[in-house]
């Protein structure tokens, strides 16, 4: 009986010891994570925009009223929103909302008009600049005296984030309001530059800037040009809040900050690599490039191709920095929604040499010699090729490849004003 009584002494202490330490632990990991949440901009060396906003007391916001243009790419290395640092900071006045595509909290998907409201969290009211109009009205502007800017972009001239900033300018311009960008990293680097100069009759909001394709400057760099370019009719006051630490050679993984999804289809910070890869071939609807599946704008297929024979051929073209894999896949929300198809995935495997958008025109014309009774222009929907003319930036080329389909027939041309436009924008470089 003694020895039941300690028996069951011992399992109790047993469970006991057990029981603590399992709180131990679970309490151990729990302050594992909360130092790693609460650590984790300790962690990244650089510095965005809003960071260093913030580390200077919001000074140049001190005064003013301010309206914000975000999205919610706009986050501190914390990743809390622009808006609710400045809804919160004491000494900053925020009254009003300006929603890109997509909208201030990305609820809105690409394409989708947006209506204005409140935002539910700060009650402060947001006005689209993608629905009725695209570039601040006077009526938005009321009782704004600075026009704060903060969204990440990906470093393409057919994203449509960089439209805005455009127009945004040029209203803050007509209004005497101040402009200032919270400058973020351009996610393929400040040195890759690809792409003809948008022609005069191709601007549009995919195309709303007489720049290249890929053209290798911050949004806060890109906003000094729009300025000291004249690409505006007059100039707006810019300021530009510098990041700390970017230097011109790091794409996005270099940078050590957390990645927010910049629309649906540019899940991570790869995917900015790869949208200049197939993203003007995307307008056409004609080959599946993975919007809609688990690799958007990293692969190109259909059901008419042989997968081992597209790799072999497109491979043979010893492209720089890239590899093509054959992949087979059924898609559920893309070109060819559930249907067998085939086709190559892209992997940049020295992401310095690729020439990014040029993949696309050497998938193209590969397509045409293996598969003649499938080539893109005889084949794609008409009704496509103005987009596909808007993001090119000209319909030269789709006039030019069409004869022979071959990419030499347009190289010349696609690569016709890279030099001197990075000779012009080391005017505006804000960062070695």
């Amino acid at each position: 009986m003694v020895q039941q009584r300690v028996t069951r002494k011992n399992d109790s202490q047993g469970s006991l010891f057990l029981s603590g330490r399992r709180i131990l632990i679970f309490t151990m990991i729990m302050c594992c994570m909360l130092i790693t949440s609460s650590g984790y901009a300790q962690n990244i060396r650089m510095k965005t925009g809003i960071e260093v906003l913030k580390a200077s007391r919001f000074r140049i916001l001190q005064g003013k009223r301010v309206g914000l243009i975000t999205n919610p790419t706009g986050v501190d290395n914390n990743l809390k929103s622009t808006i609710d640092i400045l809804h919160e900071a004491p000494n900053v006045q925020l009254v009003a909302l300006y929603g890109p595509e997509h909208g201030v909290r990305g609820d809105v998907h690409a394409g989708d008009k947006i209506s204005d409201f409140k935002d539910p969290n700060t009650g402060v009211p947001v006005y689209s600049l993608y629905g009725s109009t695209r570039k601040p009205t006077k009526e938005m502007l009321e009782g704004v005296d600075l026009l704060l800017y903060d969204i990440q972009d990906i470093g393409c001239r057919s994203y449509t984030y960089i439209s805005t900033m455009y127009l945004a300018m040029q209203a803050a311009a007509e209004n005497d309001i101040g402009f200032v960008v919270l400058d973020r990293p351009n996610p393929l680097g400040g040195i890759k530059i690809e792409g003809n100069l948008v022609e005069e009759d191709f601007f549009s909001f995919v195309s709303q800037l007489k720049i290249p394709y890929v053209y290798g400057l911050t949004c806060g760099e890109l906003a000094e040009m729009i300025n000291g370019e004249g690409m505006i009719p007059q100039p707006c006051r810019l300021t530009v809040v510098k990041m700390k630490k970017w230097r011109r050679k790091m794409n996005f993984e270099d940078t050590g900050l957390p990645w927010v999804p910049t629309s649906p289809h540019i899940p991570f910070a790869h995917s900015a690599y790869f949208y200049p890869v197939s993203g003007i071939l995307g307008e056409l609807g004609y080959l599946s490039i993975g919007v809609g599946y688990t690799l958007p704008f990293e692969i190109f297929a259909a059901e008419w191709v042989n997968a081992e024979e597209f790799a072999e051929a497109l491979n043979v073209k010893k492209l720089p920095g890239i590899t093509f894999r054959p992949i087979h896949l059924k898609p559920y929300y893309s070109v060819g929604a559930g249907t067998n198809m085939q086709g190559v995935q892209i992997h940049l495997n020295d992401f310095n040499k690729a020439r990014l958008s040029d993949i696309q025109f050497h998938v193209m014309e590969v397509a045409a010699q293996l598969y003649p009774e499938h080539k893109v222009f005889d084949h794609a929907p008409d009704n496509r090729f103005n987009m596909f003319d808007k993001v090119s930036g000209s319909d030269f080329i789709r006039r030019a490849f069409s004869r022979n389909h071959r990419f030499a027939d347009i190289e010349a041309y696609w690569t016709k004003d890279e030099e001197a436009f990075r000779q012009l924008s080391k005017k505006y470089y804000l960062y070695r």
